[in-house]
């Protein structure tokens, strides 16, 4: 449902003659039903990827596609199979949740009873009936997460992308988007999940894709490779090479 074949991104920084690689030849395959957690330091390439799988930015090199359809030659396409939500929630102040999700259902060409009705569903899963006729502005952050999920599901996409979802969230609101998303999977999403925080992917995902200077270093269940390790943090430490012990000083 995800696929990516020497998918490569590079920009020209100023000053400079030779291109950044912010992404450099990233080949994989995320099959239906499949939850993979996206992981890497900063500057991993890991944003740049999503935005290429997302069409907001263009590949300079290899393929990407989503549910089949490549991401620079059927871009619309591909909006249609996706869902993507971000730290960033993008909630219009000036719109309930009801009428955003209204809105973003006819852009996708959505009849207006199937809105209703995936409406009604996604705010009972989401906890967020109480909210229906609220405005965007008065929502805690938390809740618009949630409302941003909706949107995002409200065409029904069989892909969905989330970048760093749980910025700013508490506790609560993090394990209720945590359980959705197990929900998804067991409806047959396919979902990458881009996270700082390891323990998150480890709860959810079935596999882990890890990036270092816009290369995969690796993907698979780090669970075969590493069964011995108290978690998946552990293992990205040692896999990546970087270290929490300071280096000896000397005065």
């Amino acid at each position: 449902m995800i696929e990516a074949e020497n998918l490569t991104k590079e920009f020209f920084i100023s000053g400079s003659d030779t291109p950044f690689k912010a992404v450099d030849s990233l080949t994989f395959k995320i099959e239906k039903g499949e939850v993979v957690g996206l992981l890497g330091p900063n500057g991993a390439g890991k944003t740049t990827t999503m935005r290429i799988l997302c069409t907001l930015l263009s590949p300079t090199s290899g393929t990407a596609k989503i549910a089949g359809f490549d991401v620079s030659n059927q871009p619309d396409d591909v909006r249609k199979n996706l869902g993507f939500v971000s730290a960033g929630t993008g909630i219009y102040d000036r719109l309930s949740p009801e009428e955003l999700l209204q809105y973003h259902g006819r852009l996708h060409g959505v009849d207006d009873k199937t809105i209703k009705e995936r409406t009604a569903n996604l705010f009972a899963i989401l906890g967020l009936e109480m909210y229906r006729h609220r405005l965007g502005a008065k929502l805690s952050t938390g809740t618009r997460q949630k409302v941003s999920l909706a949107r995002a599901l409200i065409h029904d996409p069989p892909v969905l992308i989330f970048d760093e979802p749980t910025a700013g969230l508490d506790l609560i609101s993090t394990l209720g988007l945590l359980d959705t998303i197990k929900e998804l999977k067991s409806l047959g999403k396919t979902v990458l999940y881009s996270s700082h925080h390891c323990s998150e992917v480890e709860k959810i995902c079935d596999k882990s894709l890890i990036l270092k200077d816009g290369k995969i270093i690796w993907f698979g269940d780090w669970r075969n490779q590493e069964p011995n390790a108290q978690g998946l943090a552990e293992f990205f430490q040692k896999l990546s090479g970087y270290t929490t012990q300071p280096e000896t000083m000397s005065i």
